[in-house]
């Protein structure tokens, strides 16, 4: 053969439009992930019987594509290329059961049939995308184009970089057509179009001349890609007619077909990839989902519906009827009453809408609108899963042992296997218990993995229990955690040696004490008992050099809760516990000063840290480190002198003096005292305000500290009553903040008792008759009850008689508070509103305001109850 490719003799019309006894390769042009195309492809094989299957991708891959007839490999699966000394640069190219590439290897495999891909080498693409993504960053005042994952492919999708013919073809097809909907034109045209007996090339025939006709509208013959993509592929097409004597089919994207069928030198194919940088990559196969096909990836095809798809392309027959018995199964595993008669009242309605709309067959517009109707009763919300789970799915595809992975990647999978920790596409909530080996194992893999930058697994919160030996996880497997494995490879051939080595470096590199803390906290969770040392050291450095509390209030919390794995996971804390000891010191030593003179906003994140060091030093004053003393007294010394000082704000020093009431170490009197002096007249009202907050605000029960004492109630409560008017509304949001924290039972007895003012609360707390909701006296009867909940749940028999004297006692106080009722106050209608809302004083406002559910006798005056739910954001 000369340098000229004689492939276009065959005209349309005949055999030889598509290639074949016109003289020239058979071209299948095809639409990536297309059911239809991927059945179209299957019958010109089986019609053609061709010698050889050429296909686009890229031609590294060849040595896999024996591993697509294993039994093992279940697809949606995809080919993963990677620079080996950047894994990080990777391109993926997907293949789903319904793909006409897989469809067409998997042909050829079974008829032993050779196969080769064809498409521009990996080793060109992902250097020639390192190089612009070089020359992107490099340029001054521009942000590189965010690239797409898995974007092999991209320069497949005709336009991504032209408007007009080129951004969609199949939109100017459909348009020229007399759509305006170019998927469901697809669908029509070629998705609902069966194989029949006709000539199975005829599909490929008018689509390549279609194809043909829009490019001749293309401006300068396409993007440079793209000529090079399509030289590489006649060259590699003429290189297989010369080596073999049978009919050459080739499996493409139809956009290219024109391309390979017009008449080029092989010296103008040549010069067009003459220079094009090379990179070392490496292949292999990976799992891959329906979710991710979805999106616009791979061949830059991402179709919206892939499990839709993929149920085209096997149901046998009645696609409808089956999709809809699916959607059936599905609602019903959700507890959705749906019978057989919706399923067919689904399916009448289905076809009655098609033909409405003038289709052949009823498609997923159609089939989501039956089901809408008849099966989730106009509502969207069903509709959503029906979505999520069948017209998307989560199919995870799989791929045998035997095929090609980083050693990393094969130590994950071994270990996986180990834990009996399967890899799966689908969300889940999976429940630990590190008692256990297997658990504690899969904690320690999860856990690794999260410092190697895989989040396989994500940490939630532990129903149930919060117990350090409970833990709970929410997995989810993405395929580009294939990548991110492949990136940790650098760091080692095992999980735990590449998980050391991260941590060592991410140590030195950290930036700030907290960001070492933490990574402490994870090591010790991650179970690296070599990676703990220099982590400890460039701790214990980074410590003793930084002056911030902030900072210091900071990395503390981390450092003490990593205290608490070292009997659950057998690890030795003894240096963590030195650290933390030490950073507890120069905390207390710090703080009292740090606390000066602070804006409102340092003063809120200065609370925080108090909160923070009160719950590390009470993990840590249970085993203090030698040399410290008790670290827990000390504390209770700062925050005296934090209580006590003026200049320190009133949000941090109502903090102090509730933390002190809390651990018993302040008299309820003595807070009373300081809560008046503070709310006194002579108080700046934002100030009192701000102390108020740090006392009760929060999620810290300052709701029920006020509900209880009567004394604390009553004294903000006057408080409020007496801030001027033009005060009022500084304080306003402040206080709004502070009380729509609380729960909503709080909020309403609060309510309750503020509106019925100050002559109730006493006979409220003290078992006073006539309030609804409290008895006059104890109810024994009513308290007995709850006896045996107290003892199963403290862990006493009945015959114990100082488990049953601890458990009536408090029922016996809260019954002579006439709180016996669980939520008795809660109960009372009409009530909202928290301390002080119902007893804002006329003079901040109108002293004749009379509404009658907020006055009575002794209110002095107050606002009305729509005013009050303002006050606290509460609707009545």
């Amino acid at each position: 053969m000369t340098g000229t490719d004689r492939a276009g003799s065959g005209g349309p019309g005949t055999p030889g439009g598509a290639g074949g006894s016109g003289g020239g390769p058979l071209l299948l042009g095809v639409r990536h992930h297309g059911p239809g195309s991927a059945r179209a492809v299957r019958a010109a094989l089986e019609a053609a019987r061709p010698g050889v299957v050429l296909i686009e991708g890229p031609p590294e891959a060849d040595a896999l594509i024996p591993l697509a007839a294993d039994e093992d490999m279940r697809p949606p699966v995809a080919l993963l290329a990677h620079a080996v000394d950047e894994p990080g640069c990777s391109a993926f190219w997907p293949l789903a059961e319904f793909s006409p590439e897989w469809v067409a290897v998997r042909w050829a495999l079974e008829h032993d049939v050779p196969a080769r891909f064809i498409d521009l080498p990996a080793t060109h693409t992902l250097a020639w995308r390192a190089a612009e993504r070089a020359g992107d960053e490099g340029r001054e005042g521009e942000e590189p184009e965010p690239e797409k994952p898995g974007s092999v492919g991209e320069g497949d999708e005709p336009g991504a970089d032209f408007p007009g013919v080129r951004a969609d073809p199949l939109a100017a097809l459909a348009g020229a057509a007399g759509h305006d909907d170019p998927e469901r034109w697809w669908e029509d045209v070629v998705e609902h179009r069966g194989t029949g007996d006709g000539d199975a090339l005829a599909p490929f025939t008018a689509l390549e001349e279609a194809m043909g006709a829009l490019r001749e509208t293309e401006a300068g013959g396409g993007r440079d890609r793209d000529l090079v993509r399509e030289a590489y592929m006649r060259l590699q097409v003429r290189a297989a007619r010369r080596e073999f004597a049978q009919e050459v089919a080739v499996v493409c994207g139809a956009w290219h077909v024109p391309a390979l069928r017009r008449k080029v030198t092989v010296a103008a194919d040549r010069a067009l990839l003459k220079g094009l940088p090379r990179t070392k990559v490496d292949m292999t196969w990976v799992p891959w989902t329906h979710r991710r096909l979805s999106r616009a990836s791979g061949y830059g095809a991402g179709i919206e519906s892939p499990g839709w798809y993929g149920h085209l392309f096997g149901a046998a027959d009645r696609p409808v009827e089956r999709w809809l018995t699916k959607v059936a199964g599905l609602l019903r595993e959700e507890d959705r009453i749906v019978s057989s008669a919706h399923v067919i009242e689904a399916v009448r309605l289905a076809e009655t809408l098609a033909v409405m709309r003038g289709r052949p067959l009823p498609g997923l517009s159609e089939t989501t609108d039956a089901v809408r109707a008849v099966m989730c009763e106009g509502s969207d919300v069903p509709l959503a899963l029906v979505h999520d789970r069948l017209v998307v799915g989560d199919v995870l595809g799989e791929v045998p042992a035997g095929a090609p992975a980083v050693p990393l990647q094969r130590d994950l999978a071994r270990t996986q296997r180990r834990l009996r920790l399967k890899p799966e596409a689908l969300e889940r909530e999976l429940e630990l218990d590190l008692r256990r080996e297997t658990d504690a194992g899969r904690s320690r893999l999860l856990h690794r993995l999260r410092l190697l930058g895989v989040g396989w697994g994500e940490p939630a919160a532990s129903r149930g229990s919060t117990g350090t030996f409970r833990e709970t996880w929410r997995l989810r497997w993405e395929p580009e955690l294939s990548v991110r494995v492949a990136e940790a490879g650098v760091w080692g051939t095992t999980v735990l040696a590449a998980a050391t080595a991260r941590a060592e470096a991410d140590a030195v590199t950290a930036r700030g004490l907290a960001d070492v803390t933490a990574l402490a906290e994870r090591c010790l969770l991650a179970e690296l008992p070599d990676a703990l040392p220099p982590v400890m050291r460039i701790l214990a450095d980074r410590a003793a050099l930084d002056t911030d509390v902030g900072h210091l209030a900071q990395a503390l919390p981390a450092l003490v809760r990593s205290l608490r794995y070292g009997d659950v996971r057998g690890t030795d804390t003894g240096a963590l516990a030195e650290v933390a000891a030490g950073l507890a010191e120069r905390v207390f030593v710090g703080l009292p000063p740090a606390c000066a003179a602070l804006d409102a906003d340092a003063a809120e994140e200065m609370r925080r840290h108090v909160d923070a060091v009160h719950g590390a030093v009470g993990l840590l004053g249970d085993a203090p480190a030698p040399g410290h003393g008790d670290l827990r007294s000390r504390w209770q010394a700062v925050l005296r002198i934090l209580s006590a000082r003026d200049t320190v704000p009133g949000t941090v020093r109502g903090r102090a003096v509730r933390l002190l009431l809390d651990d018993g170490e302040l008299a309820p009197d003595e807070a009373a005292r300081l809560m008046g002096l503070v709310l006194s007249p002579g108080t700046p009202p934002a100030d009192a305000a701000a102390w108020i907050e740090g006392f009760v605000g929060g999620g810290s029960g300052g709701g029920m500290l006020l509900l209880h004492d009567e004394r604390l109630l009553t004294l903000v409560d006057a408080w409020l009553t007496g801030v001027p008017a033009e005060a009022f509304t500084d304080v306003l949001p402040l206080l709004r903040r502070t009380f729509s924290a609380y729960e909503p039972g709080v909020r309403r007895s609060l309510g309750e008792l503020v509106r019925r003012g100050p002559q109730w609360r006493g006979r409220a707390t003290t078992a006073g008759s006539g309030i609804p909701g409290f008895a006059a006296e104890l109810d024994t009867g009513r308290a007995d009850a709850v006896l045996p909940v107290i003892r199963l749940l403290l862990g006493v028999d009945a015959s114990g008689a100082v488990g049953a004297a601890n458990a009536t006692g408090p029922v016996s106080e809260v019954g002579a508070t006439g709180a016996v009722d669980a939520v008795g106050a809660a109960s009372v209608s009409g009530a909202a509103g928290a301390a002080g809302a119902a007893s804002v004083a006329g003079t901040a406002g109108d002293a004749d305001a009379t509404d009658s559910g907020a006055a009575g006798p002794g209110t002095g005056g107050r606002r009305s109850g729509a005013e009050d739910n303002d006050l606290v954001g509460v609707d009545a």
